[in-house]
């Protein structure tokens, strides 16, 4: 009798111990965003134009939790900094305007998580580094314009990806290395625009593949001869000094 007397409570505390309900998670995901004084709704806010409106500082991390943004435009402001890595949270975006800022360090990697991207438009800011080889994701971009930054490094092949570009500009950067032949892959382009960079070496044959349809600028560059006929009297000036 006495063991089972010891027994008894033993039994009623693994009971209650069974009974006991797992803690809940907490979500701590924000409800509202707060930038630049004003506060946006995460859940209802799918597009933001602040575009002309004399913003100052950089572009807060905290934009990357608006995740329902398809238009973001901060175009014609005075913002500083790096652009965040967390706007590559805004898989939803399509288009996209940091122009005409002075914003400074790399495009970051990130940004190749946007591949329902169909404008980048990155123009007349600071940015430096090299053209991440993620940008070759945004299969969905007609629009890439890079131009009037200090960008340097290699133009990546993987921008051969890109079938959709109607219009390319990545003229007046730092940009160095040859003209990747995966370029001729960018049949849809009415405009291509190289011109003010540092590239080298010779231009690939590819390129007249897009000679029927693209108005091609490629001047003021260390381009090599022979240059492909298709192009030879639209190459403008070269400074051909460190040529073979």
């Amino acid at each position: 009798m006495k063991n089972i007397l010891l027994i008894l409570p033993l039994l009623f505390w693994l009971g209650c111990e069974e009974q006991k309900e797992e803690p809940e998670e907490l979500d701590d995901t924000p409800t509202e965003v707060t930038l630049w004084g004003e506060v946006y709704s995460v859940e209802d806010t799918d597009s933001l134009d602040l575009g002309y409106n004399q913003l100052t500082g950089s572009i807060p991390p905290e934009i990357g939790n608006l995740t329902n943004l398809t238009y973001l435009n901060l175009r014609s402001n005075q913002l500083t900094g790096s652009i965040p890595p967390e706007i590559g949270n805004l898989t939803n975006l399509t288009r996209l305007w940091l122009n005409d800022n002075q914003l400074t360090g790399p495009i970051p990697p990130e940004i190749g998580n946007l591949t329902n991207l169909e404008r980048l438009i990155l123009f007349d800011n600071q940015l430096t580094g090299s053209i991440p080889p993620e940008i070759g994701n945004l299969t969905n971009l007609t629009w890439l314009w890079l131009n009037d930054n200090q960008l340097t490094g290699s133009i990546p092949p993987e921008i051969g990806n890109l079938t959709n570009l109607t219009s390319l500009y990545l003229d007046d950067n730092q940009l160095t290395g040859s003209i990747p032949s995966e370029i001729g892959n960018l049949t849809n382009l009415g405009g291509l625009y190289l011109q003010g960079n540092q590239l080298t070496g010779e231009i690939p044959e590819s390129i007249c593949n897009l000679v029927d349809n693209t108005y091609i600028v490629i001047t003021n560059n260390q381009l090599c001869p022979p240059y492909p006929s298709c192009i030879e009297g639209s190459v403008g000036e070269q400074d051909t000094s460190d040529c073979p």
